[in-house]
């Protein structure tokens, strides 16, 4: 089986979010541009395809018929804090800032830019730890790991 294609909706701005995408992400590129070859559209890109870490998307431009919204959304996991606040920075720049590491771009799309010492603090045995992990948390926009940390430790 080939791999799968995810396939992004947008109004008109496809070809600016695929190269707004691909200058984010390592291992990312563009690649071919479909035109409309007939209609009012005549000339303007209908599809840009583009590889966004090694993942396969094709962005479409058909209207403004289908908005995003946080049902889909993609998860970015993050090494650090300055990996975290680079995509966070970036992403959110002309976007909106979520609670708990959600962010929507300024396309619309739904990101979640997740360092992976989150994963790690809310599955901790201590149930109590996850529960004040998951508190602090619940206060965010941008992840913070240092006061993830101290609410890990708080007494």
């Amino acid at each position: 089986m080939r791999e799968f294609t995810t396939c992004l909706w947008f109004d008109n701005q496809g070809e600016d979010a695929a190269k707004f995408y691909t200058s984010i992400f390592p291992n990312s590129s563009l690649g071919a541009v479909t035109p409309y070859s007939e209609g009012e559209s005549k000339g303007q890109t209908m599809t840009v395809e583009f590889m966004l870490n090694g993942q396969k998307f094709v962005a479409l431009n058909g209207g403004p018929v289908f908005k995003f919204n946080e049902a889909v959304s993609f998860q970015i996991p993050c090494a650090d804090q300055e990996e975290v606040d680079r995509y966070w920075e970036t992403l959110t720049d002309g976007g909106e800032e979520q609670p708990c590491g959600w962010l929507k771009d300024r396309y619309g799309l739904s990101w979640q830019v997740v360092p992976e010492r989150v994963t790690e603090l809310l599955s901790s045995p201590d149930p109590q730890v996850a529960e004040r992990v998951t508190r602090s948390l619940f206060t965010m926009k941008k992840i913070v790991i240092a006061d993830l940390e101290v609410a890990a430790t708080a007494a």
